[in-house]
């Protein structure tokens, strides 16, 4: 699987690593291609930004497990936790290729018009993991979804983190990591500023 020890440095060092990594979910395995990196209480953009909360507590616990998490009102996104017991960074699993199962991924998303958009986006690779809310906290070692490192590092390239908001998502953050010409890798978007509407004089 992995070694633990690689999992306790801080979560922009272990990104890259990921990418080309295996998680094997219930029934479907998906190779990484895409990753972002959140860096805890010193990371504008990352949950734990705040301090710990209930629902950031498994990124504060020990590295190897999955932090998942509801957004937008629909989806749910799944990462994995990095540094060391008590400091909380994580790695967002932003995209992948099936490369096992391809008929229940299909099945889980049968709205993909192609293969290489199974997996393409954080909450379409969950639910083709067949990845659940409830298995936040879930040991990546052992259980239903696993991690396996591969066993050579991938070319990569890195830039701004997508759709986060603030801060976090200037280009002082270029803590998304891909794999050049993979055709799984989601499309990058730049967080657009709200515009303010000036009050009305009249």
């Amino acid at each position: 699987m992995f070694d633990p020890e690689l999992l306790e440095r801080p979560s922009v060092e272990v990104a890259p690593l990921l990418l080309g990594a295996f998680v094997h979910g219930r029934g479907v395995t998906v190779r990484l291609t895409e990753v972002e990196a959140y860096l805890g209480e010193m990371d504008p953009g990352s949950h734990a930004f705040r301090g710990q909360t209930r629902r950031n507590a498994v990124m504060f616990g020990a590295p190897g497990h999955l932090y998942t998490y509801f957004t937008y009102g629909m989806h749910v996104c799944a990462n994995v936790v990095c540094s060391p017991d008590g400091v909380a960074t994580a790695v967002l699993l932003r995209a992948g290729e099936v490369v096992d199962g391809l008929e229940l991924a299909r099945e889980r998303r049968s709205t993909s018009k192609r293969d290489a958009d199974l997996a393409r986006g954080p909450a379409r690779l969950v639910v083709a993991l067949g990845i659940r809310l409830d298995d936040d906290g879930a040991n990546l070692a052992s259980g239903d979804i696993t991690l396996e490192l591969a066993h050579s590092a991938s070319e990569f390239r890195q830039g701004p983190r997508t759709g986060v908001s603030g801060a976090g998502g200037t280009d002082a953050y270029p803590w998304r990591f891909w794999i050049p010409g993979d055709p799984t890798v989601s499309p990058y978007k730049a967080t657009v500023p709200k515009r303010r509407v000036a009050p009305s004089t009249l």
